[in-house]
C-alpha cells in the first residue's frame, strides 16, 4: 500500500448500488497498480458484490457502515442523524488523512455538506464550488460552481476563478487557462448585480488569465478553459448541456435508421461518429471535484456508470499527486 493513492468509494450511494461503485472500483484496480480503494458501506452487501469479481485483494478493503443517507432526506439533518452512513464514514477517513480522497454517487446535498463540515475547508477558503469538467470543440473545460454555492458573492466567484486556473494547469497540464465570467452579453456593463460587481474584481487579478464575459452559446465551442459562475446558473449550463447532448444522440441514430441508404451510410461513418461522440461523452471525464477542501471529495451523477466511478477514481490519483489541495493553498494566500 506505500506509494499508492488511496481512494475511499461509497458503495451504498447512486441509483445503481453496489453493483455499479463495485464494478467501477475492480475496474480501476484492474487498470492501475498505485491506487488502494476502500469500499464502505454495508459489509454483507458489499461482500457479495464483490464475490463476482477478480481483483488484486491487497489493494482493497472493505469498510463498514450500517447507514445509508437517501437522496431525499435534508442534507444537514442526515449528516447529524447517520453517524454510520457509507457517506460520514468515508468522508471522516478522509479527515482523519486514512484516506486521499472521497468518490460517491450518493446525495449530492450530503455530499457538499459532509465535504464542508467532515473535510472541512483551506483556510482562507470561503466556499467551497463542485467544478466539473466538460467536453467542448477544443477539448475540457472547467465549469465552476456547478451546484454548491445558489447565493455567492463576488469574492467567491474570484476565489473559484482562481482555484479553477490551480486546477486546470495541473491536472488537466493547461498553460495559462483563459478564464471566463458567465454573462447574457460580451460588453462588461451587461450582466445581473453579482456578474457586474465580480467583472471588475477578475479583471484586477495578475495570478489568472482573465479574458471577460462568456456567452452560455459559445462554452461548446471552448472559448474558455475556466468558466466561472454562480451554483444556479452553472447547474443549468451542466444540465442543459447533458440534455442537448443526449437528445442529439438519440435523433442522429433515429436518423439513421430511417432508410435502406441511412443504413448503410450509418455503417460506414460509424468508427468516426463513435469516435466524436466519444469526446463529449461526460462520464469519460471522472466527476465533479469540490475545490477548496482539506482532502477530495469527487460527486459523480447519481446515475453514473462503472466506467464513470473508474474514471472519477484516476482523477483522484491525478488530484492527489499534483498536490492540488495544497497548490490551491498557496495560491491563495498569495
Amino acid at each position: 500500500m506505500s506509494g499508492s493513492v488511496k481512494v475511499v468509494v461509497d458503495a451504498m450511494g447512486g441509483d445503481y448500488a453496489p453493483g455499479v461503485p463495485v464494478k467501477g472500483a475492480v475496474d480501476a484496480l484492474r487498470e492501475s497498480g498505485d491506487i488502494y480503494i476502500y469500499l464502505v458501506g454495508v459489509k454483507e452487501t458489499v461482500e457479495k458484490e464483490l464475490s463476482k469479481y477478480a481483483y488484486p485483494k491487497d489493494r482493497l478493503e472493505i469498510v463498514g457502515a450500517s447507514q445509508v443517507i437517501e437522496t431525499a432526506e435534508p442534507p444537514v439533518a442526515a449528516i447529524r442523524a447517520k453517524k454510520d452512513s457509507s457517506i460520514v464514514v468515508g468522508q471522516t477517513m478522509v479527515r482523519k488523512g486514512q484516506a486521499d480522497a472521497f468518490v460517491s454517487s450518493g446525495s449530492t446535498g450530503a455530499v457538499l455538506v459532509g465535504g464542508q463540515v467532515i473535510v472541512g475547508r483551506i483556510k482562507g477558503v470561503e466556499r467551497a464550488p463542485l467544478a466539473p469538467l466538460i467536453p467542448t470543440a477544443k477539448g475540457m473545460s472547467l465549469l465552476i460552481d456547478c451546484g454548491a454555492n445558489v447565493d455567492a458573492r463576488s469574492s467567491h466567484l474570484v476565489q473559484f476563478a482562481k482555484m479553477g486556473s490551480v486546477y486546470m494547469e495541473n491536472v488537466v497540464g493547461m498553460d495559462k487557462p483563459r478564464v471566463a465570467i458567465v454573462n447574457i452579453g460580451a460588453e462588461e456593463e451587461k450582466g445581473n448585480a453579482l456578474v457586474k460587481e465580480t467583472f471588475p474584481l477578475l479583471k484586477e487579478c495578475t495570478d489568472i488569465h482573465f479574458i471577460g464575459s462568456i456567452e452560455a452559446r459559445d462554452i461548446p465551442a471552448g472559448a474558455a478553459d475556466v468558466i466561472v459562475c454562480e451554483a444556479f446558473v452553472g447547474n443549468v449550463i451542466l444540465k442543459l448541456y447533458e440534455g442537448v447532448g443526449a437528445t442529439l444522440i438519440s435523433k442522429i441514430k433515429q436518423s439513421m435508421m430511417t432508410s435502406l441508404r441511412s443504413k448503410l451510410g450509418a455503417l460506414l461513418v460509424k468508427p468516426a461518429l463513435k469516435d466524436t461522440l466519444k469526446d463529449f461523452d461526460l462520464s469519460g471525464h471522472g466527476g465533479a471535484p469540490l475545490l477548496g477542501l482539506k482532502g477530495l471529495v469527487v460527486k459523480t451523477h447519481g446515475s453514473a456508470s462503472a466506467v464513470e466511478i473508474k474514471n472519477a477514481i484516476f482523477q483522484c490519483r491525478q488530484f492527489k499527486k499534483q498536490e492540488i489541495a495544497d497548490k490551491i493553498k498557496d495560491h491563495l494566500s498569495v
